[in-house]
């Protein structure tokens, strides 16, 4: 079954302050501000929702097919899906633009000073979920406001069940459009944050948008996760991790479990526990796509942790 991923296709440019911000900055000043930081340390990596959850789905064996747009920078990015085997035939590019890319400042004591330039990523709504063929399961993960409003419309007209996932991007859409939506998808899934920031631009409780889809997906970090399912509560327990090192594509990694066993007949349960080994094994590496665990890999770490196999054949 292939999986259509909508959503954005980014660099991440990622430096290290060796100092503190606010050894830096005078309050009193804040009004004309002008600093410069030195970042001797800096490493760029490749990123984006789409790019994130479609390497993920690679790892473990599914069908990805990336929808997303880019820009004339995009040469590494191409050749890296190219290695991986991963279909570039819905990855548009948009000339005279540069490929989304977030600028990470981080110091000691892990504040960060983030600038992000969507570039190419606000031309998504030029692609169609109707031109890639043979889907039969789908995600709108955070893209341009247009693209992810236009997909999920797309999805629905083509009978396609799909998650809606909007992230970061959920402060873009009204109350009204969140709903709009919910309605047309299958299913749901956002953080913990996101989820009490769902609730109040709609103005309705968890239980109350559970009901609107099939499945409403709360992911929690260290306490788990939560899969609201026909008016009862899945709770997915934490898998441990090796290390915690950077957190970075950790909910990419966790909705690429879940897109593998929603495309596989899992049920909810089996499909939070697959999504909760991916996040742990992801949350060890730096970056969203550094982890290269086989499946053989993923296998032990979830029957370490569940006394099973994940694999629904075996």
């Amino acid at each position: 079954m292939s999986i259509l991923v909508c959503g954005s296709i980014a660099y991440d440019t990622i430096m290290v302050f060796n100092d503190r911000f606010k050894n830096h900055i005078l309050p009193e000043q804040i009004h004309i501000l002008n600093v410069a930081f030195l970042v001797p340390d800096m490493r760029r990596e490749f990123g984006g929702c789409a790019g994130n959850i479609a390497y993920n789905l690679r790892l473990l064996g599914g069908e990805a097919l990336i929808m997303a747009t880019v820009g004339d920078d995009a040469d590494p990015y191409r050749y890296r899906l190219e290695r991986l085997g991963l279909s570039q035939a819905h990855v548009r590019h948009v000339p005279e633009t540069f490929t989304a890319q977030a600028f990470i400042t981080t110091d000691v004591d892990d504040n960060q000073i983030t600038a992000f330039h969507p570039g190419a990523m606000s031309y998504s709504h030029l692609n169609r979920v109707q031109d890639a063929a043979g889907v039969r399961l789908g995600i709108v993960a955070p893209d341009g406001r247009d693209g992810m409003l236009g997909h999920a419309e797309q999805f629905a007209e083509a009978g396609i069940p799909f998650i809606f996932d909007p992230g970061q991007g959920l402060p873009m859409f009204s109350g009204e459009e969140l709903l709009r939506c919910l309605n047309l998808a299958t299913y749901c899934a956002v953080n913990d944050y996101e989820a009490r920031m769902l609730c109040e631009r709609t103005g309705r409780s968890i239980e109350q948008l559970a009901a609107m889809v099939d499945a409403l997906v709360v992911t929690r970090g260290a306490e788990g996760s939560l899969i609201y399912n026909s008016g009862r509560c899945v709770e997915v327990p934490c898998v441990r991790a090796d290390e915690v090192v950077d957190p970075t594509g950790c909910g990419d990694a966790y909705r690429a479990g879940l897109l593998y066993g929603i495309a596989n007949g899992y049920d909810w349960e089996r499909c939070g526990r697959l999504a909760a080994v991916m996040g742990s094994i992801k949350i060890a590496h730096r970056g969203g796509q550094n982890h290269d665990p086989s499946r053989a890999d993923i296998a032990a770490r979830y029957r370490a942790a569940f006394g099973e196999s994940p694999w629904q054949e075996d």
